[in-house]
């Protein structure tokens, strides 16, 4: 694995505001910031302008954002979860093998617009894990 967890914020339609915010407390930069509509990700209308990926970094802080899929509904305790990147497909199908046999899929293990290989898993106590492994 690369580096340490990541922290990924969920937001109901409002983490450009979110991302204000924390730009504002504590400094920092917003960066790879991406709409649902500027995604080749088929998302209805009213998501357009809705952040579909963003990310804020002030030193070693480094924050991961996005707005919820429409239709999905954000609930305190869903609306963080926990980003690994990997270093190969091995090892990435090795973690979602292992955490998905005791936990819950929210995606399945699959390849994606981005260019990866992505799954998101609920262990068994919780923990909400988004894998990915950026294809070379």
């Amino acid at each position: 694995m690369r580096g340490q967890a990541t922290p990924y914020f969920m937001f109901g339609g409002n983490a450009k505001e979110a991302l204000e915010f924390y730009k504002e407390i504590f400094g920092g930069e917003i960066s790879n910031l991406q709409t649902y509509g500027e995604a080749d990700y088929p998302t209805p209308p009213e998501a357009n302008d809705l952040i579909i990926h963003a990310q804020f970094k002030k030193g070693d802080l480094l924050i991961m954002v996005s707005d919820t899929f429409p239709g999905n509904t954000l609930k305190i305790g869903n609306n963080i979860s926990l980003a690994l990147e990997f270093e190969s497909e091995e090892e990435i199908n090795q973690i979602y093998g292992a955490l998905s046999a005791k936990g819950s899929v929210h995606m399945e293990l699959q390849d994606t617009f981005w260019g990866a290989k992505y799954a998101k898993v609920k262990d068994p106590f919780g923990i909400i894990w988004d894998l990915n492994y950026p294809k070379p």
